[in-house]
């Protein structure tokens, strides 16, 4: 099992896992909030298990990359051990 993915963009040069504040400014920064996105499109609730809620997230990670015209976006795992 991988985790849960995040969501970044190809210029990111840092680890959304390890890293967050720094890459949560240079995405920011860049004018992505790839944050404030995933929100937007992300169906999740509180009425929902843990599971359900990251299966969501994925999908939610699946549609930007699917509809990301401009190829900015990937799906990044947290590296093992």
């Amino acid at each position: 099992m991988l985790g849960t993915p995040m969501l970044t963009t190809t210029d990111n040069p840092y680890d959304p896992f390890e890293q967050f504040s720094l890459w949560f400014l240079y995405d920011v920064g860049h004018g992505y909030n790839s944050c404030g996105y995933l929100d937007r499109i992300a169906h999740t609730s509180d009425q929902l298990s843990d599971e359900e809620n990251a299966a969501e997230l994925e999908r939610a990670i699946d549609e930007i990359i699917k509809l990301d015209f401009r190829n900015i976006y990937k799906k990044v795992y947290a590296k093992a051990g």
